[in-house]
């Protein structure tokens, strides 16, 4: 993804959730995802879809980290 994608996209991570510690990074290998963090836990992945224009956010949630 573009720096200004990625910008936009933490912005609205962080105006969304209401948590100023959310970061939108880019992943060295890949250029069709970012990488969505709160502070330097992962949460998951935004894809953009190129036809659509859309964004989506995937975010495994464990059974461990319900209990």
């Amino acid at each position: 993804m573009k720096p200004d994608e990625i910008k936009k996209l933490e912005a609205f991570f962080k105006r969304t959730f209401k948590n100023p510690e959310m970061q939108v990074k880019a992943r060295p290998r890949k250029d069709d995802s970012a990488e969505v963090y709160v502070g330097e836990d992962f949460l998951g992945l935004v894809y953009k879809d190129e036809e659509e224009g859309d964004y989506n956010f995937s975010m495994a949630i464990l059974d461990i980290d319900l209990n």
